[in-house]
This record gives structure tokens, C-alpha cells and sequence, in this order.
């Protein structure tokens, strides 16, 4: 997605909890379009305060934003009733409770301005249960989805907006 940003001249604040892959893509950007300004901050959504600071310091050192897109998760976890728990609640933290505070971050800068675009990715499996090891995962996406149509809902008439993407199976780490 930021390759595709920055193709259209974009700047970017990018996030994730892997500095070296952030570094590398800032530097593949500079080259590609060096009149794209890329601030980049390590963050694990899992740390709730920190999304907070982090989107704060990349409205301030971008002049703003206009658009966030909230696209952290996992896949772990098992189907329940088989002793992963931990991994199952891993899951609902990252994909659910950690969104919750993006959107939160996201939205306080942008009733402040009172304009942006909230972005959110969650699933076909959030309309579509998936089975095995993806009962805790699909349940996520669902409340993720619910979570965004609420929102837009909220911000009805004013000049925010709130977009779900419900994308298919996608090569990832997850």
C-alpha cells in the first residue's frame, strides 16, 4: 500500500513494529520518489498509550493527516475448546482492542481538524465464519466491521469519513 501511496506523490507516516523493514522501505521510496517525505515510528498496536503517541507525533512532524488506515492483525489461535486460549485472546487483542485504539487516535486528530478519511481492513471472513484454527480471527473482523459501520454512522453529515475494505485471502505473514 505504501509503494502504491507513494506512486501517486503521497507523504506517508508509516508504522510497524519491525524498524529494519520500515527503514528499508523509506529508503526504497526516497529513490523511487524523492519528493515524497516518509516519517516512519516503530509501534506495536499491542502497546495502547503508544498508538496514541505515535499517531500524535506523525500529525506533527507531517503538518497532518488526512487518511489512516488501521491494518494491523494476526492469525493465531486455534479452534476454541482445544487449550489455545492464550493465542485465541493474542488474536482478539491485536485484531479487535488494538484497533479500537487506532480508530480512537485517528478519529481525536480528525474531529480536531474535523476532517480525514479512516480506513479499516478487516475480512471476508467477518461476514463468513471461517472454521479451525480462524473461529477467533473471522470473530474479530466481524467486530471490526460493525465497530466501522458504527463510526460512519457517528460522523454522518460531517466531513470525516469511515471506509471498510473486506478484502479475500492475501499473502501475508499472519
Amino acid at each position: 500500500m505504501a509503494l502504491e501511496f507513494a506512486k501517486l506523490g503521497r507523504n506517508l507516516a508509516l508504522c510497524a513494529r519491525r524498524l529494519d523493514r520500515l527503514e528499508a522501505l523509506k529508503e526504497q521510496i526516497g529513490r523511487d520518489h524523492p519528493d515524497v517525505r516518509v516519517v516512519i515510528h516503530r509501534l506495536d498496536v499491542d502497546d495502547h498509550d503508544r498508538v496514541f503517541e505515535v499517531f500524535r507525533a506523525c500529525d506533527a512532524e507531517l503538518g497532518g493527516l488526512d487518511r489512516v488506515i488501521v491494518n494491523a492483525g494476526i492469525g493465531r489461535g486455534a479452534s476454541l475448546g482445544k487449550g489455545y486460549f492464550d493465542a485465541n485472546k493474542e488474536t482478539a487483542i491485536t485484531n479487535f482492542v488494538s484497533a479500537i485504539a487506532q480508530c480512537e487516535a485517528a478519529l481525536e486528530i480528525f474531529r480536531h481538524k474535523n476532517d480525514g478519511h479512516l480506513v479499516t481492513i478487516s475480512s471476508v471472513s467477518a461476514v463468513r465464519g471461517l472454521s479451525r484454527g480462524f473461529n477467533v480471527y473471522a470473530a474479530t473482523k466481524a467486530g471490526l466491521s460493525s465497530l466501522s459501520e458504527g463510526m460512519r454512522v457517528d460522523l454522518l453529515g460531517k466531513p470525516i469519513r469511515v471506509t471498510t475494505i473486506h478484502p479475500g485471502f492475501i499473502r501475508s505473514e499472519i
